[in-house]
């Protein structure tokens, strides 16, 4: 099978790696990928948000399945022009998309499918926006509508702050503030079918202790030795089927990746996003435990035979993934800083631990930071400790100036 990926960030090198690792791909391509990507895939300049340019590039490859990474391309509608073009594609169409496009219209599908989440108030006007917050009171959780890479979410107990985010959006959700550990949890369905993945924990803020500013997404873990064990079926049942049915109802059936942001609160699991692809950084632990060959799972769920699908074959490792970011992220990261390192890490601390490059880039002989978040040291072990130890003895031969990156990822979760 001929693979085409599309994306550049350490979510689409971890499905590249996954990918390239699959006896039946033999052909691995990726547009526009990275430094990192270019080891196990061919690179192609794209426009990724132009379906017509993509379509055309995985016809001039002959590919048989493209994979479209990021949400921006999803919601731009990139799969259908590639479906349009008689090539399967993994990822939901343009209107299922607005699943993370558009938080209102997540919050209207949840409630639809009676899906259990938190209660919220769509505002357009500044006597909305403050009635809300007055109604929820602190913690206050305030949601640009619209994508936002996932830093359009402010979470804070100042009133202003609330207020001066809200104000800035064009159309804002405002909802209650949901208690209790966070949990991300994809699942791969074409539409009538639904398979979950396993849970994953990412950690958000930019600093220790979940301290600074919200981010992108700074490290994560699986799988979670404190969760329920019947977690997995509880979301099957009671969020994920139910999401899937009540969209085909609607006639926008939704396949590829649904990523559900979960909070496991004292009156039960409720829902505080819904994600249309796989996330970053919990893509890079979940598919490290993956034993299952990736490229024919996602095959079935762009063709609609995903109920064909054996059952999914795990390892019983766990998986640390340690974000490095550059200077001054997420405000306005410095780039173009040399990586050194990354060969001592190849050297020294593989096949355990590894890196998955984000915001990457050639030049010359030499690989500089392209982006905030630059790499994913990513690292597996008999349980959270020996992993968590793995992917920080690596983290630490990388060097980049300025760069920064959290010591606590799944500290607590490990007993560290």
């Amino acid at each position: 099978m001929k693979v085409l990926v599309i994306g550049g960030g350490a979510r689409e090198h971890a499905l590249c790696r996954s990918l390239s690792l699959d006896p039946d791909v033999t052909a691995l391509h990726c547009a526009p990928g990275n430094a990192g990507i270019a080891e196990v895939a061919e690179l192609h300049p794209v426009d990724q948000l132009d379906g017509e340019a993509v379509a055309r590039l995985a016809t001039e490859l002959g590919a048989e399945l493209v994979v479209v990474g990021p949400e921006a391309p999803l919601v731009a509608g990139v799969a259908d022009a590639v479906r349009a073009a008689g090539i399967p594609a993994f990822g939901p169409s343009r209107e299922a998309a607005q699943l993370e496009g558009s938080k209102a219209f997540a919050k209207d599908v949840m409630a639809g499918a009676g899906v259990p989440t938190a209660r919220s108030y769509v505002c357009t006007t500044p006597e909305e926006i403050d009635e809300a917050l007055d109604a929820f009171g602190a913690p206050y959780v305030v949601k640009d509508d619209g994508l936002a890479a996932g830093k359009g979410v402010v979470v804070t107990d100042d009133l202003a702050q609330a207020r001066a985010h809200a104000l800035a959006c064009d159309r804002v959700v405002i909802e209650e503030y949901l208690d209790g550990p966070e949990v991300s949890l994809f699942a791969i369905t074409d539409g009538v079918t639904v398979l979950p993945l396993r849970p994953a924990q990412d950690f958000k803020r930019a600093l220790d202790d979940d301290m600074g500013p919200n981010t992108g997404g700074m490290g994560a873990y699986s799988p979670l030795p404190w969760a329920d064990p019947k977690l997995v079926d509880e979301v099957l049942a009671t969020v994920l089927q139910p999401t899937v049915d009540e969209l085909r109802r609607r006639g926008t059936p939704f396949s590829g990746l649904l990523y559900a942001g979960l909070a496991i609160t004292s009156r039960g699991v409720r829902v505080i996003e819904f994600n249309a692809r796989f996330g970053d950084p919990e893509t890079q632990v979940v598919l490290a435990r993956l034993r299952t060959p990736l490229a024919g799972v996602l095959l079935n769920s762009a063709n609609g035979t995903l109920d064909d699908q054996a059952p999914l074959s795990w390892s019983d490792d766990a998986a640390v993934t340690v974000v490095i970011a550059s200077h001054n992220y997420p405000e306005t990261p410095r780039t173009g800083d040399p990586i050194e390192g990354l060969d001592e890490v190849a050297e020294k601390d593989a096949p355990h631990a590894y890196v998955l490059h984000a915001g990457t880039r050639r030049d010359g002989d030499a690989i500089v930071s392209a982006g905030g978040r630059v790499l994913s040291v990513t690292a597996t072990g008999t349980d959270l400790g020996q992993a968590r130890e793995r992917a920080y003895a690596a983290v630490g031969r990388i060097r980049l100036d300025g760069s920064q990156h959290r010591t606590d990822i799944a500290r607590k979760a490990a007993g560290a």
